[in-house]
């Protein structure tokens, strides 16, 4: 019989690919003597991230702000060159719309469903690269005020590749949706949670879903509410031609209506990215981003000082109910909101809870931990919509659950004012640094640091570059103690308004762990037993 060997970076590799987000740089950890050698982490080779389209709206810009941290591990490595730029994705339909227009398409919203729509070039006949980064540590920054700018899809390879943001911030003057909408650019994966979206009249939710790939992808869209899965009115499959993307209207895909919703978006075939733009006809609106992967224990930061209400959306996605503590952090310690400090979710119902003004003049942050008992616990999926202002002058923003940070995470599109930087520690006390980048025209990058006691949240005002001007990038690290989890705010007020957008803070995947060698497999060729 014939045994096939591979390489260690060769199955790492392919380990890495399966992710959706980045391959390895080359070289095997491991000595060339066959000799064990302890698991290292190495500097992510290529990365892929997905910008959905912005707006629609007459009266809408946009910025773009890309970046890549500096790191000595991936010079070490060698990765001296490579590229990072994006590319305008194909949209189906011209008819599409989105929040900032008030209208719909012929199909209902419903983009490109059952695939029979073909796609066209979104940039009408603008192929050139989008944001081209000319070396780590530097953002560069770009704008529009087209209201038919497509979605973006990009890679970095090489040196740009280990933590490479997108950040995409629009701001539209008025109708529905008006206010700041802001998301970080998201990598391509199989599977998204939405908690917090909504199918209410007074709502325009659309889910934006990107294919970075030469093949099509199916996606499944299911819907849950307070009383379990929402009964479609249509086919929840989704088509989604070769690098292009489709908008949903979720209104479309039942006729229940229901204020809070956990939205599902898995594919079938393929990979996607998958992000929901929230339109509030009274309220403003943002981007809801997608939950962290579902945990027994969650984290939402960054809940700001002046927050008028907070609705907090929970989704338990197993086959048991879920009991949960739930906790803010605060400046000087956690306290359990009032009249709130427990909730129960039922298995594959959403449960939502109006905080109020939780905060009450200071920052904090909500903590989701299991109310203890008989069995294990059950993970769970949540968002925070908050809003800041009252009557006509409000503005909402959206907080998922936030993954940990375990050694970097990065928020681009900083500004002269208006940015906040909120850190959580749920358990022991911690230690991070945060570093501001060069300015997109010049500067040098300012670093401080920050201890985060167990249990509070800290909110600052990031540091700034030294000298320079225009857009810069906040990098927290993780330096030691317990988790950190981070948020940042970016607010601009104007006419009384204050508008606001939320990006969480995961951690950014820049290097992954190298398994331990036991034997140099590279050495070893086709053998017969």
């Amino acid at each position: 019989m014939n045994r096939t060997t591979l390489s260690l970076i060769g199955a790492a590799t392919a380990l890495a690919a399966v992710t959706g987000v980045a391959t390895l740089t080359g070289g095997s950890p491991g000595g060339t003597d066959g000799s064990a050698k302890a698991a290292s982490r190495m500097p992510v080779e290529r990365s892929t991230l997905l910008c959905p389209t912005p707006t629609s709206s007459e009266v809408g810009s946009t910025t773009y702000t890309a970046y890549t941290p500096e790191r000595k591990a991936a010079a070490a490595a060698g990765a001296e060159r490579g590229d990072a730029a994006l590319l305008p994705a194909q949209r189906p339909s011209d008819e599409v719309t989105d929040p900032g227009t008030g209208g719909e398409s012929d199909d209902g919203g419903k983009g490109g469903k059952g695939g029979k729509d073909k796609g066209r070039d979104a940039a009408r006949g603008g192929g050139e690269p989008v944001l081209p980064l000319k070396r780590p540590g530097q953002p560069v920054t770009t704008d529009t005020d087209r209201s038919d700018a497509p979605a973006l899809i990009g890679t970095a390879d090489g040196r740009f590749a280990p933590g490479w943001t997108v950040q995409q911030t629009t701001t539209i003057a008025a109708g529905s949706g008006r206010g700041i909408m802001g998301t970080a650019c998201t990598a391509p994966d199989t599977d998204f949670w939405f908690p917090g979206a909504s199918t209410a009249r007074n709502r325009q939710d659309f889910v934006h879903l990107t294919n970075p790939d030469e093949t099509a992808a199916e996606v499944d869209l299911k819907l849950y509410g307070a009383g379990g899965r929402l009964k479609p009115s249509t086919d929840e499959s989704i088509t989604v031609p070769p690098r292009s993307t489709v908008p949903v209207l979720l209104s479309t895909l039942t006729d229940q209506r229901a204020a809070d919703v956990s939205l599902r978006v898995t594919s079938r075939t393929g990979r996607v990215g998958a992000s929901v733009q929230a339109a509030d006809q009274k309220a403003g609106g943002d981007w809801l981003p997608a939950s962290a992967a579902p945990a027994t224990t969650v984290a939402l930061p960054g809940i700001p000082a002046d927050a008028t209400s907070a609705r907090l959306v929970v989704f338990a996605p197993g086959a048991d109910d879920a009991d949960l503590k739930v906790r803010l952090a605060g400046r000087t310690g956690s306290i359990a909101p009032a009249g709130h400090d427990s909730l129960h979710v039922k298995s594959g119902m959403t449960a939502a809870i109006d905080l109020g003004d939780v905060t009450k003049g200071e920052p904090g942050s909500l903590l989701l931990t299991p109310e203890g008992g008989e069995g294990p616990a059950t993970p769970v999926v949540a968002a925070l919509r908050v809003t800041r202002g009252k009557g006509s002058d409000q503005e909402t923003a959206f907080i998922p659950a936030t993954a940990r940070i375990d050694r970097t995470a990065t928020a681009a599109d900083n500004r002269a004012k208006g940015s906040t930087l909120s850190l959580v520690a749920p358990g022991a006390t911690a230690r991070v640094r945060v570093t501001a980048s060069a300015a997109s025209d010049g500067g040098r990058p300012v670093s401080k640091t920050y201890t985060v006691k167990g249990g509070t949240t800290t909110a600052v005002t990031p540091p700034r570059p030294a000298s320079g001007k225009g857009g810069y990038a906040v990098t927290v690290e993780r330096i030691s103690g317990g988790r950190v989890h981070a948020s940042r705010m970016l607010a601009l007020a104007q006419d009384g308004v204050p508008r606001f957008t939320i990006q969480a803070m995961p951690d950014d995947g820049g290097t992954v762990v190298v398994p331990e060698a036991r034997q140099d497999l590279s050495v070893l060729n086709d053998q017969e037993e």
